[in-house]
């Protein structure tokens, strides 16, 4: 009953979250009717709660950078090089010390991801506080030293072989349910938490929506910048763990298409580049609604290319639509 009245208050301050159930209906009932036999499949929509996850949580990574009207186009490269971080850690471990795969080494390369992300965001952070670099230069700059860094670790090849316990959070089932599926649900929710319910949230919404008066208010503007980042770091980290334990394997360039389809997602689920406004909620139905419109695209045996096109196209649209909205209010 809780879920469901707060749920309806949700909807009744932001139209966004009604505008994007139904274009998400209205997308199922379009690719269903174009192609009911493949697209109302059984595989079909488990295969989407297993990849999923890997964009939802880069996407709210995403919409977190732009809360304090910024944006982190680091997200894939952290995502990489926490994977193959990783993937160094266990091959050194079983080949090198001749160690049997295990938890605890599970649990090892988890933390070491879960590191590496919280590093990365803390050296957005710094360049964009301290050093008053801009953020779309800044995180634009660590991206491609991320990337190089995954090269420098691979020498270009993926890098394979990870435990079986790692793989399970990529592939595994929980309940007849997909754990990354399970794993989103249960990060997106803290988030959700961390956003509306702590100090924290609050003051990252009044920093993006109103940086004087966050100053007059006596918050530090630059340690909440600098958290902020961390976290998206971190998120997107999580996201290169199941993205390396789906495919058994990870890789610099694995996921690019994913950078352009965060902005999307953030932007398409009522975030605003400017800073100030932004729900996980949001962004999680966006998520589900071009995932579902994707699954149609490459059912109806749509170019790749011409998927891209549509991405940048679509992206272009919805800039456009919440400026005039913004110049109509």
């Amino acid at each position: 009953m809780k879920f469901s009245l707060d749920f309806r208050n949700m909807v009744n301050r932001d139209n966004n979250i009604l505008q994007l159930i139904m274009m998400t209906v209205l997308i199922f009932i379009i690719m269903t009717a174009l192609s009911p036999d493949k697209f109302l499949r059984y595989y079909n929509f488990e295969s989407i709660t297993y990849l999923f996850p890997e964009l939802g949580l880069l996407s709210i990574a995403m919409m977190i950078a732009m809360l304090t009207g910024g944006i982190d186009l680091s997200v894939v490269g952290i995502a990489n090089l926490s994977g193959i971080l990783s993937g160094v850690l266990f091959h050194y471990l079983t080949r090198d010390l001749g160690m049997e795969q295990s938890v605890p080494m599970v649990m090892l390369g988890v933390c070491l991801s879960l590191g590496v992300g919280l590093v990365a965001g803390a050296i957005n952070g710094f360049l964009i506080t301290k050093l008053n670099i801009i953020p779309i230069l800044a995180t634009l700059g660590t991206g491609q030293v991320f990337i190089g860094l995954c090269l420098v670790l691979t020498g270009g090849p993926a890098i394979v072989g990870f435990p079986d316990a790692w793989a399970f959070l990529g592939n595994g089932k929980l309940f007849g349910i997909a754990v990354p599926f399970l794993l989103f649900l249960l990060v997106a929710g803290m988030v959700a938490f961390l956003l509306t319910r702590t100090t924290l949230g609050v003051n990252l919404m009044l920093i993006g929506s109103n940086p004087r008066a966050a100053v007059f208010a006596g918050l530090k503007k630059s340690r909440m910048i600098l958290y902020s980042y961390m976290l998206s770091g971190v998120l997107a980290s999580m996201a290169g763990i199941i993205l390396s334990g789906r495919t058994n394997a990870a890789k610099s360039d694995y996921g690019t298409s994913y950078l352009l389809q965060a902005v999307l997602i953030s932007v398409l689920g009522g975030t605003n580049p400017a800073g100030g406004k932004g729900t996980v909620a949001g962004v999680s139905i966006a998520v589900v609604a071009l995932m579902l419109l994707s699954s149609g695209f490459q059912i109806l045996r749509f170019s790749n290319h011409l998927i891209d096109f549509i991405w940048g196209a679509f992206l272009l649209l919805v800039i456009a639509i919440n400026a005039w909205k913004n110049r109509a209010r």
